[in-house]
Parts: C-alpha cells; structure tokens; sequence
C-alpha cells in the first residue's frame, strides 16, 4: 500500500505516493526524475547514489524515501544556481575529473560536504572524504585536484586566502 511522503528536495517541497520500501534513490529517479543521482552497487559500496541529507553526504540506496521525510535532501541537480556552474563542478570540467560521469554527482557532493567543514583540504583529508565513492576512470589524482582547484576558488570569491 502507497503511502504519501512529503520530501524537501533541493529548496522545493514534494509530496509523492510510494511503497514504504521504495530506497530515496528510487523515489529520486523514478518518481521524481531526478537521474543525476546514480544507481550502482545498491548496497553502500559505491557512493553512486550520494546524497547530502542534511549536510551529510549519504547513500540514497540505503535510506527509504519515508525517512527522509522531514529532512534538506540535495542532490546534483540543486548544485548549480542560474544556470552557472557551481566552482567545484567547474573544477571538475577544467581539471578533467570528469571521464565517464557515473561517480561525477555523488564526487562533487562529498566535495562540497568536505569544502563546507574544511574550506582548506590536504590531499589525504580530500581522499579520506571521497573514499566512499568509487570511480574506475579517473585513478582519483584528477578528482583530488579537482577540489584542490575548488576549495582555492571558493575562498577566493570570498576573500579569504
């Protein structure tokens, strides 16, 4: 039996009819049609399906849409503002981070987590963050920089360095 679950995702309130059971990364793809957030392992490995709920990057395959009722969810397609890149996605693009972009939405939300807490990463504190998300394309130096490159154009647009 359906239940109607009011989800805030992204800024925007949603109110959808779903199965208990049915993962928050089912409800974001399959009710909502929000792709950007990937389906992999299903069970955690990966770190495809992040999410930060919260804040807090999270794997959306393990979490049923009915708990995050009451919770911030955002997902890739609320990091970008008017259209224009957000600087950790820029940095994604220019430093070539980006291969086949199965990892790319769940990596730039774990970034954005990390750059949020620790405006100034070392390389180790960048990889221990992303370790939870997987990429066989990139060899992980390109995403390393990339939110090296980031987190420098982040502090320049507020003035700090």
């Amino acid at each position: 039996m359906k239940r109607i679950v009011n989800l805030r995702i992204n800024g925007l309130n949603y109110e959808i009819a779903l199965e208990p059971r049915r993962t928050l990364a089912e409800a974001l793809r399959y009710d909502l049609g929000m792709t950007g957030t990937k389906i992999g392992c299903g069970i955690g490995d990966c770190g495809a399906c992040t999410v930060l709920i919260d804040g807090v990057p999270s794997f959306s395959c393990l979490v049923l849409a009915v708990e995050a009722e009451g919770h911030e969810i955002m997902t890739i397609e609320g990091v970008a503002e008017g259209g224009k890149l957000h600087p950790v996605q820029q940095s994604f693009v220019e430093i070539g981070a980006i291969q086949c972009g199965f990892c790319t939405p769940g990596m730039v939300l774990t970034a954005l987590a990390l750059l949020k807490d620790n405006p100034d990463p070392s390389d180790a504190q960048i990889r221990r963050a992303i370790s939870g998300n997987l990429c066989r394309c990139t060899g992980y130096q390109k995403i390393v920089d990339a939110i090296k490159d980031a987190a420098k154009r982040m502090r320049e647009k507020q003035g700090v360095l």
